[in-house]
């Protein structure tokens, strides 16, 4: 949590000059005053400035749009930002051209960076807030996919009779066969190996 100290001749003076070195909004920090401003004997003698300290409100979704800026700019790539707050979560969805890298092999960069912003937005922060990115509908289109696969290799396990291993897949797309095939009248799912080549085994059912 960033906070700056500063003196002036008067408070508000302080408070102005630690607002502009630490670059946040006034609602965005605490002010706690330190010493009060004193003229002194004549003016001169005794005399002292005001003193206070500045420091960050820790707000996890400000502090995460705003790691998220910085490393779009290290990547000079325009992105637009809009964040939706759901049941259980705050989704942050990210708009702009040529952000297929942002993806990388079947949501591995997305995810990657998606758990840093869970550990960097919520350090130091009372209330943990858990975040979602998502490049454009990826993940929904993502989830479609999968669902779709997850149909298709149900109906070759029960053709064939036997069962279909599936590659190696994070915990959220695991969950996802699981879940489109959890009522199945003719197969069911298990995973088995350790991460990260935990894989799901499609089962024709006896």
């Amino acid at each position: 949590m960033r906070e700056v100290v500063k003196s002036a001749k008067t408070i508000e003076e302080a408070v102005e000059a630690a607002l502009a070195e630490i670059k946040l909004a006034r609602d965005e920090v605490e002010i706690e005053v330190l010493e009060e401003p004193n003229k002194g004997l004549f003016g001169i003698l005794g005399a002292r400035e005001a003193r206070v300290k500045v420091r960050e409100i820790a707000d996890p979704r400000k502090r995460a749009l705003r790691i998220l800026q910085g490393i779009m700019e290290c990547m000079k790539l325009e992105v637009n930002f809009e964040t939706e707050d759901l049941e259980g979560y705050t989704k942050i969805n990210f708009y702009g051209p040529d952000l297929g890298i942002l993806i990388g092999r079947r949501g591995e960069t997305l995810d990657a960076m998606q758990y840093y912003i869970n550990l960097a937005a919520n350090k130091n922060s009372e209330r943990r807030i858990r975040f979602v990115l998502d490049v454009e509908g990826y993940r929904k289109r993502r989830e479609e996919t999968l669902y779709k696969l997850a149909q298709r290799l149900a109906d070759k396990a029960k053709r064939k009779g036997r069962d279909i291993v599936l590659e190696p897949m994070n915990p959220h797309e695991r969950r996802i066969i699981h879940t489109a095939l959890q009522n199945h009248r003719d197969v069911f799912t298990y995973s088995e190996g350790e991460e990260p080549y935990r894989k799901i085994i499609i089962a024709p059912k006896k």
